[in-house]
C-alpha cells in the first residue's frame, strides 16, 4: 500500500513559506451587493488594474470561494494574509499559477478542476492585489428587519404529523443552490428540498429533535420544523453578512429555549429565541489577541457547541484565540468566562464523554482542549500542519484507550490524541500516534461507537485520484506502529462522467452501519451521494437526483443531536 503524499506538480511550491499563502477557502463574507461601494483606484497601467465591473465580479467570487480562509479584510487565518503589500510582491504570474494548480497543503486547484476559467483566474489574481473592500456593520435594526416568523408557534403541530423516522434523516447541504435536502436514511429518498441561505455550513438539531437549524455562509439562519406533514421553514433571520456557526441550548431545563449564531462579519454572535429566532442579544467579539494583546478588527466566530454540563454556549473566536463560555441562564445580565487558548481557532468537537471540547487552532498547527465542566484550558497540543477535524473522530484505541483524532489540510497525517485522564492518565492530552493517510487537503475525519473503522477524506488535495477517494483505517490495526489503510474509490462508484468529483464528509446513519459520502461537482454538473456498508466496505447505494446540486455536508439528526462522532 503506497502511503506517500503525491506532489505531481513540482512547480507549485516555490518555497515552504509561500506554500500556504493562497489556501483559498470555499466561501466568504458577502455577495457583491452587500459590501460598501469601493471605487477602483490606482495606476491604470499597473498589473492589478481592474474595471469596476471586473472588481464587482471578482468580489462575488471571493465571497463564494476565498474569504472563509483568508478573511473579509484578507488578514489571514486558515489561509495566509492576502493584503496588497504581500500579493503585489508575489506578482501576477505566480498568483495565477497558484490559483490554477493549488497545492497539497490544502489550496484547491481552481483552474485544473474547471471551477474557474483562465479569465477568472487572471481577474482573481489582480483582485487580491487591490485593497479589499470593507462591508458595512450589521446591528439590531438590520437583524430585526430580516427576521421573519413564517409559521407562528401556536399554528405549528403539537405532535409529529408525518411518518418519517426523524432520527435517521440527513440534512444535506446543497451548497450552490442555497438549499438543504432532507433525505430519509431508511429509504434513501429525498423527502423535501428547503430554500435556505447560500452555502449552508452546518445543520444543528434542537435538544428535543424537533427543530433543525441551518446557517448559510451569507449568515442567514433558517429554522425548520421536522414535525410538520412535510418539514418546512417556520422562521428565518440574517445575523450578519457572513457566518459559519449555529447551535441550540442543550442543558437540562433549557432544551429548545435558545439558539445562538456566530458571524464572520461583523465579528459578533447573536442569541435568539429557540422557537422563533427572535434576536435577544448581540455581542461583539472584536478585541485583543490573547498572546500579543494587539487589537484585531476582524476576530470571527468559528465553531460553537452547547455544553452538557452547564447552561453555556462555547464560542470560539478565530483570530484572537479566545474561547468564550457564554452563560445563557440570564441573557439580560450575560456572564462570560474568557479562556485564552490559541489563535486561528476553527472546527472542533467533544470527546466521547461530552466533557472536553477539542478545537483546532489550524494556522498554529495545534488543538486546544477545554474542560467544559471546570471552564478551563486543559492543554494545547501540536498535531500537524493545519489540523481540520470537522468535529473529529472518537474511538477506543487498542493500546491507548479512548482517543480523539484529527486529519490535516497541510499534510497527510492523522493525529491521535488520548482523552481519558482518569483511566489512561499517561496518554491523556498527548499525541499518542500519527497515522499516515493519502495526502493533505483533508477536511473531515469520522468514526462511530458501533464502527470498527475510521474514514478520512482528502477533498482539497489537487491530485484527482486522492480527492476522489477516501482512506479507511481499521481501528484494530492502529495497534501496529505503521498501520495501512484501504482506499475506497467513492467517485468511481458514483459513476459520474465528468467534473472534479471531490469526495467530502463521511457521515454515519443512526445505526452506525452505513457511511454516506458527498461526491461534489460543479453546480452545472451532476453530483451524487454514495452510501457504503460499514461492515464490508462495499458500495451499498448511490443517490442521484438532478436536485442534488453541489452536495457537501450531511448531518444525521440523531448523531448531530447526541454529539455522536
Amino acid at each position: 500500500m503506497e502511503k506517500t503524499s503525491k506532489c505531481v506538480r513540482a512547480g507549485w511550491l516555490q518555497s515552504a513559506a509561500l506554500a500556504g499563502v493562497l489556501v483559498l477557502g470555499m466561501a466568504g463574507y458577502s455577495a457583491a451587493g452587500d459590501t460598501e461601494n469601493e471605487q477602483v483606484k490606482g495606476d491604470s497601467a499597473a498589473p492589478w488594474a481592474m474595471s469596476s465591473e471586473e472588481f464587482d465580479a471578482a468580489k462575488e467570487i471571493f465571497f463564494q470561494r476565498c474569504a472563509g480562509c483568508h478573511g473579509v479584510l484578507r488578514k489571514g487565518a486558515t489561509g495566509k494574509a492576502l493584503t496588497p503589500d504581500l500579493t503585489r510582491e508575489l506578482g501576477l504570474d505566480y498568483l495565477e499559477s497558484f490559483i490554477t494548480y493549488g497545492s497539497p497543503a490544502g489550496m484547491p486547484n481552481w483552474g485544473t478542476s474547471g471551477d474557474l476559467t483562465e479569465e477568472q483566474i487572471n481577474m482573481m489574481a489582480r483582485y487580491i492585489m487591490n485593497t479589499p473592500p470593507q462591508p458595512p456593520e450589521f446591528g439590531m435594526p438590520k437583524i430585526m428587519a430580516s427576521w421573519k416568523v413564517i409559521i407562528p408557534v401556536d399554528e405549528r403541530p403539537t405532535k409529529q404529523m408525518n411518518k418519517l423516522n426523524i432520527d435517521n434523516l440527513f440534512s444535506t447541504t446543497l451548497r450552490d443552490s442555497g438549499e438543504v435536502a432532507l433525505i430519509a436514511g431508511d429509504s434513501k429518498k429525498i423527502v423535501t428540498i428547503i430554500k435556505t441561505g447560500y452555502a449552508v455550513h452546518i445543520s444543528r438539531i434542537s435538544s428535543s429533535g424537533r427543530y433543525l437549524f441551518v446557517i448559510g455562509r451569507d449568515a442567514k439562519v433558517t429554522l425548520i420544523d421536522l414535525w410538520m406533514k412535510t418539514p418546512a421553514a417556520v422562521a428565518e433571520i440574517k445575523i450578519g453578512s457572513e457566518a459559519r456557526s449555529v447551535e441550540t441550548s442543550k442543558f437540562k431545563g433549557y432544551e429548545d429555549k435558545y439558539a445562538i449564531a456566530g458571524a464572520y462579519w461583523p465579528p459578533q454572535f447573536v442569541i435568539m429565541d429557540g422557537e422563533t429566532l427572535e434576536p435577544k442579544k448581540i455581542v461583539s467579539t472584536r478585541g485583543m489577541t490573547y498572546d500579543t494583546q494587539v487589537y484585531h478588527p476582524e476576530p470571527r466566530v468559528a465553531s460553537i457547541v452547547a455544553s452538557h454540563y452547564k447552561p453555556e454556549f462555547i464560542v470560539t473566536v478565530k483570530e484572537t484565540g479566545h474561547i468564550l463560555m457564554v452563560d445563557y441562564s440570564d441573557i439580560e445580565n450575560l456572564k462570560t468566562t474568557d479562556i485564552a487558548a490559541e489563535r486561528f481557532l476553527h472546527d472542533g468537537g467533544f470527546d466521547s464523554t461530552g466533557r472536553y471540547f477539542i478545537v483546532a487552532a489550524n494556522a498554529r498547527n495545534k488543538v486546544a482542549v477545554v474542560d467544559t465542566k471546570e471552564d478551563k484550558l486543559v492543554a494545547l497540543i501540536e498535531t500537524g500542519i493545519k489540523p481540520h477535524p470537522g468535529r473529529g473522530a472518537n474511538f477506543i484505541h487498542p493500546t491507548y484507550g479512548p482517543v480523539w483524532a484529527t486529519s490535516h489540510l497541510g499534510d497527510e497525517t492523522i493525529a491521535v490524541i488520548g482523552t481519558d485522564p482518569v483511566n489512561h492518565p499517561d496518554y491523556a492530552w498527548k499525541v499518542v500516534q500519527k497515522l499516515e493517510g493519502q495526502g493533505g487537503g483533508a477536511l473531515f475525519i469520522k468514526s462511530h461507537p458501533k464502527s470498527k473503522h475510521i474514514y478520512v477524506d482528502t477533498a482539497l488535495n489537487p491530485d484527482e485520484e486522492i480527492s476522489q477517494s477516501v482512506a479507511v483505517f481499521n481501528i484494530a490495526d492502529t495497534a501496529e506502529a505503521d498501520p495501512s489503510y484501504k482506499v475506497l474509490p467513492i467517485a468511481k462508484w458514483a459513476d459520474l462522467k465528468e467534473g472534479a468529483r471531490r469526495v467530502v464528509q463521511a457521515e454515519y446513519n443512526m445505526a452506525g452501519d452505513e457511511v454516506w459520502f458527498s461526491v461534489w461537482n460543479a453546480k452545472n454538473q451532476q453530483s451524487a451521494i454514495v452510501v457504503v456498508d460499514d461492515k464490508t466496505l462495499k458500495l451499498k447505494s448511490v443517490i442521484k437526483d438532478k436536485r442534488l446540486i453541489t452536495p457537501t455536508g450531511k448531518f444525521n439528526v440523531y448523531n448531530t443531536r447526541k454529539d455522536v462522532y
